[in-house]
């Protein structure tokens, strides 16, 4: 981005401020990779810190940054803990920007999502979590559009590729028209310890993701003269992908039919599926009984607790095996009388590239010239086509494959 629209940016709300952009949990595992990709790339002028609960481990960190930049051997450093509010608010009122990347959310990242609805904080972090999600919106939503802070959730490989894979999808298709997009995800990555973590707390509080899903039914307006849906469908023999197409219940659907719901270019009847693809049928089968299984197991602690003492948080693949890592969705896209095939394609999905897109997301907001909107926001309705050039431009290929 060139100086002058960096330069527009600055002079809206929050241009006083101390900082741009903060990472929050910069020392762990893909708060290391995202504070290296910043590094790397964030703009000349950019005033961006770290922050953790750990002096030591910042100061170390620091040190690696500045082995790839000599620029970070002043980068600000800044204490706080994810569960003192008034740590967290001073740290929100500091920043333009926040990023988190400590996870469980649920568990962490309540008090920091409250802190940016009061300061009119910009807010993005990586949780694929419904019910963390649905809580903030339901306890956040109203103030922050309030103070005008965007509270942008899920801007990693949960859920980006799946919420602007399917807004590029759209744009292929006619407008006025319902339409009805698949989604079939592949990858070959490992997960970290963090991930693991975020994944078994979120299985193992279904009551409580139920609830907050009611809780936000009650809160969120009607959606009068569209239909938006989101059936988690059924296994299937994909003829247009040549895979078993598993259904997969995570959060991607809820976030693509938000972006649906909100942006009328979606028509007037859209729906979504969300499916793993996977080659081999035994493969699928076995998939299936192996999720089953670790959500069972998820509902006990002290399985919970035995499952992540084999690998806790700030652990996960090293660099060779990411750099062999890679992920591929695709999508079939039909309506008013067209068809489109469209994919969405990078390097390791839950590291590398979910560290590229958190720290894309935050420029972003800090940056571009965006849509004046505010409040739980996606990353479709907050930031769209610039978040789209900005990945496409750090090399997540976005492409058009058919057009029937």
């Amino acid at each position: 981005m060139d100086e002058e629209v960096r330069q527009s940016r600055r002079t809206g709300p929050g241009q006083d401020r101390p900082y741009d952009l903060v990472l929050f949990g910069a020392t762990g595992f893909v708060g290391a990779l995202t504070a290296e990709y910043l590094a790397r790339h964030a703009p000349v002028g950019c005033r961006w810190a770290l922050a953790g609960r750990d002096p030591g481990k910042l100061e170390r960190l620091r040190e690696r940054l500045t082995a790839l930049h000599p620029g970070c051997a002043d980068l600000p450093l800044l204490r706080a803990d994810a569960s003192d509010a008034t740590a967290v608010r001073e740290l929100a009122a500091a920043t333009r920007v926040l990023a988190t990347a400590v996870g469980p959310y649920v568990l962490y990242g309540t008090e920091l999502v409250a802190a940016c609805a009061e300061e009119g904080t910009d807010y993005v972090d990586l949780t694929g979590e419904p019910e963390f999600v649905d809580r903030m919106y339901v306890e956040h939503d109203a103030r922050a559009r309030e103070t005008g802070a965007r509270l942008v959730h899920a801007c990693g490989f949960d859920c980006i590729p799946a919420d602007l894979g399917t807004y590029f999808t759209v744009q292929q298709l006619p407008e006025g028209a319902a339409l009805q997009v698949d989604a079939f995800m592949r990858s070959n990555a490992l997960f970290s310890g963090g991930t693991l973590a975020s994944a078994l707390t979120a299985m193992g509080r279904g009551p409580q993701t139920l609830a907050a899903a009611r809780a936000r039914r009650l809160h969120e307006p009607r959606l009068p003269g569209r239909r938006v849906r989101g059936p988690l469908g059924v296994p299937r023999f994909s003829r247009e992908t040549g895979t078993w197409a598993m259904p997969l219940p995570s959060l991607d659907p809820r976030i693509v039919t938000r972006s649906a719901a909100a942006l009328e270019r979606y028509g007037p009847d859209f729906r979504y599926r969300h499916y793993a693809s996977i080659k081999h049928l035994p493969v699928a089968v076995g998939g299936t009984v192996a999720l089953g299984a670790t959500a069972a197991l998820a509902q006990l602690p002290p399985a919970r607790r035995w499952i992540l003492g084999h690998w806790g948080p700030g652990e996960g693949p090293d660099a060779e095996r990411r750099a062999r890592s890679w992920f591929t969705v695709r999508f079939v896209g039909e309506g008013g009388g067209r068809r489109v095939f469209t994919e969405v394609s990078g390097g390791d999905p839950g590291y590398d590239e979910t560290a590229k897109m958190l720290a894309e997301s935050a420029l972003c907001l800090a940056y571009d010239a965006l849509p004046q909107r505010a409040g739980q926001l996606t990353t479709a309705v907050a930031m769209g086509d610039a978040l789209l050039d900005r990945l496409q431009k750090a090399g997540i290929r976005f492409r058009v494959a058919r057009v029937d």
